[in-house]
């Protein structure tokens, strides 16, 4: 009996590419999570839980942890809420160039992240275009302060992550056979009826896979809360940041990094017992 090892095989150059670029980096900085900082700045090879303990305890870094949960929690929801209409609406169209919707969506793509956010302080700043607007219409006779809050930091991370929503659901929404639609409107179904109770649960799986990705990136952004957010404004990983680039402590940030990188990992595990990975390949097919 041979043993068909095409499989290992065509596996082997993708499962190296995982193991070199990530399983060997976040090795290092489990090590790294070990070691100590000494009185000069210098990082000594070690075997101590003190890093662990410091970050575990202090409340500092659990208020940090929280705000960015929830944060990201309020993205997601702002994302749901103002992504599906236009997924629905691109998938349902009869416009004949329904491709040219689709490119519009992916425009933002091309054009840098850090652009677009700091695109915002150009509108919401105390001399941007909204504040201008409003004071030449008088409505307000003093600019707004609009920037470097939680407000302006979710605003700037739907901007960024609604099109992976759009996405998403699209995808889910044009898998649906319209014959199952067409069965329940012959059955006495009114539009709303039959998207209540068809289209609706039939997207669940892009919902929860848009989700899943824009929670996951807004949880680990650090770009958005440093351009838009004030000092209480921050995220777990500008934490990491001041932490590597700033203090230049490496045992630090990366008990830090670790530890985004388990809450994280502990959320994608509650999707997986609650709806399931494999429902993120029915959201693509």
């Amino acid at each position: 009996m041979t043993i068909d090892t095409r499989p290992a095989r065509l596996l082997a150059p993708a499962l190296s590419v995982i193991f070199l670029l990530l399983v060997v980096p976040v090795g290092f900085i489990v090590v790294y999570s070990f070691w100590l900082r000494t009185a000069t700045g210098a990082d000594h090879p070690a075997f101590s839980l003190v890093n662990w303990h410091d970050v575990l305890i202090d409340p500092f870094y659990r208020h940090f942890l929280l705000q960015t949960l929830r944060i990201a929690f309020i993205t997601t929801l702002s994302c749901i809420l103002l992504g599906y209409v236009p997924a629905y609406f691109i998938a349902t169209t009869k416009f004949r160039h329904k491709s040219l919707l689709l490119l519009l969506l992916m425009l933002p793509f091309w054009i840098s992240y850090i652009i677009r956010t700091m695109s915002w302080i150009h509108v919401l700043g105390t001399t941007g275009a909204l504040n201008a607007l409003l004071m030449w219409t008088g409505i307000i006779t003093h600019p707004l302060d609009m920037l470097y809050n939680q407000a302006s930091v979710v605003l700037g991370l739907v901007q960024y992550l609604l099109p992976f929503m759009i996405l998403n659901v699209y995808v889910s929404l044009e898998a649906i056979d319209t014959n199952l639609i067409s069965a329940a409107r012959s059955l006495g179904c009114t539009s709303w009826q039959a998207f209540r109770e068809v289209t609706l649960p039939l997207s669940v799986p892009g919902l929860a896979a848009g989700s899943l990705l824009c929670f996951v990136l807004a949880g680990g952004t650090y770009i958005t809360p440093l351009i838009l957010g004030g000092p209480r404004d921050a995220m777990f990983a500008n934490l990491v940041f001041d932490a590597i680039i700033t203090q230049l402590n490496w045992p630090l940030g990366s008990v830090l990094s670790l530890v985004l990188l388990i809450v994280l990992g502990a959320v994608v595990m509650l999707y997986n017992y609650f709806i399931g990975i494999g429902q993120l390949a029915k959201a693509f097919r």
